[in-house]
């Protein structure tokens, strides 16, 4: 038997003698597969109902017009995004994006596959980039992270090269949708895109403020088309508050080992 081999058997005992436990609820998980949410936990997740806003992906039961991307400049053709951001799926972007559990994109990017941005087979996902004083803080860009995975699984090129931010912006925590516009005028420049049908990957919708900025840079770079995919989506997206953003005490180990 080689070294190979006494390693992934040794892995197997070390998972059958001491079952992972979900890093959201905490209970033990299948230790074949060995995931960092479990099945029940991912289960209650809650996908956003239709109809929808043809272009910023908000649902709206009543058909009445969006508000919510009527003065959109540029504008983007397609937002969609997986789950509600409420409690669960609050606490797995939080723990991918502030204790360096990078795996939980795994489950997160799972739940995004369906989304229809990605259904172009030549479309390139873009990540929306940190800036450098957060990345290097943080380690890692979470929607970086969370791209390459989509891009894993669907087969999908990822360029986070392309787009760069030329100035660090102030938190966007509290401040209202003007705010946040303004906040990001000009923090973001795209680089050879022309022709390019681009994929913005984020992790949390609020306001589509980030994404309007990123999608500006790229319209300007010469992009022939730009949609945007995310993970969750605030729940009172309008009223000033990113519930993406709010760092709490989630109770969730630091890091990941």
């Amino acid at each position: 038997m080689s070294w190979g081999d006494l390693a992934r058997v040794a892995v197997a005992v070390e998972r059958w003698a001491f079952p992972g436990e979900c890093l959201l609820c905490r209970t033990p998980t299948d230790a074949a597969r060995d995931p960092l949410i479990c099945d029940l936990c991912r289960s209650r997740w809650r996908r956003l109902p239709e109809p929808q806003c043809p272009r910023c992906g908000q649902p709206d039961e009543a058909g009445l017009p969006c508000r919510l991307c009527a003065d959109w400049t540029p504008p983007i053709p397609q937002v969609r995004s997986a789950v509600w951001l409420d409690d669960s799926a609050r606490r797995a972007v939080h723990a991918l994006k502030y204790h360096g559990w990078t795996r939980a994109v795994e489950a997160m990017a799972a739940v995004m596959l369906p989304l229809a941005p990605l259904a172009s087979s030549n479309a390139v996902l873009i990540p929306v980039p940190l800036g450098r004083a957060r990345r290097r803080a943080r380690g890692y860009n979470q929607s970086e992270v969370l791209a390459e995975e989509i891009g894993r699984l669907r087969g999908m090129v990822v360029d986070a090269t392309r787009v760069r931010r030329t100035r660090q912006t102030v938190t966007q925590t509290r401040l209202t949708p003007e705010e946040r516009r303004a906040n990001l005028a000009g923090a973001f420049q795209a680089d050879g895109a022309t022709g390019l049908h681009c994929v913005l990957v984020d992790d949390v919708f609020t306001t589509g403020a980030t994404l309007l900025a990123v999608a500006d840079a790229l319209w300007d770079a010469g992009a022939s088309a730009v949609s945007a995919v995310t993970f969750g989506r605030a729940l009172r997206p309008l009223d000033g508050v990113d519930a993406g953003d709010t760092h709490r005490d989630l109770n969730l180990p630091w890091r990941e080992t």
